[in-house]
């Protein structure tokens, strides 16, 4: 469960990370492919801020989305 304080960062990172995955033309599913005991029902959490997570897992995420974290975390 997300903290009602921390929620607009984790709509912040999902809203960066889908937007990423669309630009490199991905389904979440391959995207959850490329993450070892990630599936789809989980990027998608991800992508719609409703799912907390293990830095390392979106480290892994950034990595299969050749994105970082500094960007991950930009606002508009």
């Amino acid at each position: 469960m997300i903290e009602n304080k921390h929620s607009i960062i984790y709509k912040t990172i999902g809203k960066n990370l889908k937007k990423r995955r669309k630009e490199l033309g991905l389904s979440q599913e391959q995207v959850a492919d490329k993450i070892p005991k990630m599936d789809r029902s989980k990027i998608s959490d991800l992508e719609n801020g409703k799912e907390d997570f293990v830095f390392s897992k979106l480290l892994s995420l950034c990595d299969a989305l050749d994105f970082t974290v500094l960007d991950v975390l930009k606002k508009d």
